[in-house]
Parts: C-alpha cells; structure tokens; sequence
C-alpha cells in the first residue's frame, strides 16, 4: 500500500480520556491517512489536546459522550459501550483501522471493507486479570459490588468472544500481546511495536552521575514500594523518584535517606535524568512499556522485568548489543539480584548499543511496519 492511499478510511479508537500511548498511536494513524475520520464512544479532550495529536479534525463520538458527568464513570458504562460501538455506521469505508484495548474491534464491518486492527491488550479486567480486578473491588456493599461485576464481565466476555469475526488482520503491540490475543480468540496477528518518538531522548555528551531513576505513573501495577524497598535495603545507592498517583504518598513514606522522591517533573527535567542516571528501573508487568525504550534512547541502560513487554525491548546482559539487565520475578528478591549484577557488570553496557536498540522502535520504524502489514492484508484480503 502506497503513502498517498486515498481510499475511505476510518479510525475507531476505544476512548479519549488523556493523552498516553495509545493516543500516541492514533495521532499516527492520522499522519498516515489524513483522509481519515475518526470515531470513539468518548471524547474528553481539551481543544489544545485534539489538535495536538489530530490537527483539526473532529472526533465522532457516541451518544454516551453526553451524559451528564461521564468522564468520571465511564469505564462503569462497558456493557452499553458494547451496544454503542455497534451504532457507528462505517459502512461507506474501504479501509477500518481500530485502536482497540477493550471495544474498538467490534464495529460492524462487510465483506467489501477490510478492517485491521490495532489491539494494545485484550481486555484484561474481563480475562486473565478478571479475578484480580475484581476481588479489590471494596468498599460499602462490596460483596454486593463485586457479584454485579463477575456478571458484568461475563456477560461482556460473550459478546468479547465475538468480535474476532469482525476482523480481517490483527496487529498486536508486542509478541507478549499476540500471544495474549491467540489465547484469548484464536486468531493469529502481527506484531508491530508502538511508535516511540525517540529523537526526542537523546544521549547527553556530559558524563552519567551517580544515581539510578524510576520514573511512572505510581499506581500499584507499576509496583514503585517495591522499588524503592530495594533501594532502602541498598543504601549505598541513590535511587530518584519521578511520577505522581495514589501511592505518591505512600512511596514517600517509605522512602529511605538514600531515596529522593521528586514527584511531577517537567517533560525536560525528565529527559535530564533519563540522560544522567546510571541505570533506569522497571518494575511492571507491561503490555510494551515506553519508558524503557526512552532511556534508551538516551544512553541508559535498563533494569527491568524479563516478562511482558520489556523481555522484548531491552537486550539482556551477555548477548550481543546489551542494553540492560532482566530480572525473572516480579518480587524483591529478584529485583534486588539484577541491581547488583548491574552494579557489578553493568559497565559493559555501552550508550551506544542502548541508543541503537530504541532506535528500533522510532516513529518511522513504526509507520513503515504498519503500511507493510495493511498492505499485505489488502493483498490478502483481494
């Protein structure tokens, strides 16, 4: 497929609450077919956030978009979501591309359209993480809580497991997510990996001082107590702190002398300290996982799950091209254990080979592999 294909093209991402990865992908699939409309069942953005990633086209959303105070429950809403990704008509559309970690995937296409999609992660709070969701559901009425919401999921699984049948190619975020996707619908999927937009983190010419960086949304699965309770339990060395979240407060009351927490930090502070610390730490499970790749880009090495997303993007110690060091457990113990194999051979990692790494994963890489696969699927699809 041609750059300037200049079929019908629609877009249909699930929800526009902020600007993260998954907007990042979609701002992408514009550049790619500026012909496009976009759809999606909300729309929460500032006009200085749409046209940051969309220029000035307006987002279709659904009638759900309009109800009274809905950016606070609508991830409440995922049953009438299903009805309501159903309602967009996109029959008039030759090419449908869907950005889909829960709901996309499912509008209705014909046989004369070819629909690719773009799937971050099967939706995880209705499969293999259901019990895990659910059981911290808490609160006033919580065992009343969590039964509507094992009925919810099931009832979502269901129409879920259908949706498959709506797709002619899917493309998977990383082969930890087509794996994802194979056992959850049977389908098989390429892998195209997220754009990173690596020419903004770049390696400094100054030298690396002596601290090592988390830096991520301090939420739970990002598992940032236990990061730092590795670092308290090393005292030697200097560990900082970036991000904010609803364990902010929690991370700074565990925090030893040796760990400084920083919180929000400007977008150039940040690319500072991804430039300037030693070795950066990472310690969640994660579908793909950016941030890894951004410190990369800017010279530093990795500490970081060997599961999921990171176990692909960072090159482990001893092989050729190292870029960091995996660990195999998501527990202390396991944690603590690649510190110190960084501490003791992680000067065998050089920017370089770190820097060449991201690069694999740069914005153009990302739109080459993705023209690559719709045109094979067109091919496919005849």
């Amino acid at each position: 497929m041609s750059p300037d294909y200049d079929g019908k093209v629609a877009i249909v991402h699930d929800w526009f609450p902020v600007i993260s990865g998954a907007e990042r992908v979609v701002e992408q699939f514009n550049l790619l077919y500026p012909q496009a409309d976009i759809f999606s069942l909300f729309d929460f953005l500032t006009d200085a956030q749409r046209t940051e990633i969309l220029g000035d086209k307006t987002i279709h959303a659904s009638s759900l978009n309009r109800l009274p105070g809905v950016s606070k429950y609508y991830r409440s809403l995922i049953l009438p979501c299903t009805q309501a990704i159903e309602r967009f008509d996109l029959s008039s559309y030759d090419l449908v591309v869907s950005s889909s970690a829960a709901l996309a995937k499912g509008v209705i296409t014909g046989p004369n359209q070819l629909h690719v999609a773009y799937v971050h992660s099967p939706a995880r709070y209705a499969w293999d993480l259901t019990h895990e969701y659910i059981d911290n559901i808490s609160g006033t009425f919580g065992g009343v809580k969590r039964a509507i919401a094992h009925s919810m999921m099931h009832r979502f699984r269901k129409w879920d497991a259908r949706t498959p049948n709506l797709v002619d190619q899917f493309v998977a975020n990383s082969d930890f997510i087509r794996r994802r996707i194979w056992k959850i619908y049977r389908r098989e999927a390429e892998v195209v990996y997220p754009p990173v937009n690596v020419a903004d983190f770049v390696p400094s010419e100054e030298p690396k001082e002596d601290f090592f960086l988390f830096a991520s949304r301090l939420v739970p699965y990002k598992r940032a107590p236990m990061v730092v309770e590795a670092f308290n339990r090393r005292p030697d060395l200097k560990l900082v702190v970036v991000g904010g979240g609803p364990e902010l407060d929690r991370v700074r009351a565990l925090a030893g002398p040796n760990v400084e927490v920083r919180g929000h930090v400007s977008f150039a502070e940040l690319q500072r300290l991804m430039q300037k610390a030693r070795a950066f730490v990472f310690a969640a499970l994660e579908d793909f996982g950016i941030a890894p790749v951004e410190a990369q880009a800017c010279g530093t090495p990795v500490i970081a799950l060997g599961k999921g997303g990171t176990a692909e993007t960072v090159v482990p110690l001893g092989s050729p091209g190292a870029s960091g060091v995996l660990y195999e457990d998501q527990t202390l113990e396991s944690l603590l254990a690649a510190i110190d194999t960084f501490v003791a051979d992680g000067s065998s990692i050089s920017a370089e080979d770190c820097r060449a790494n991201a690069e694999r994963f740069s914005i153009e890489a990302f739109r080459q592999n993705f023209k690559n696969t719709v045109s094979r699927a067109f091919a496919d699809h005849g």
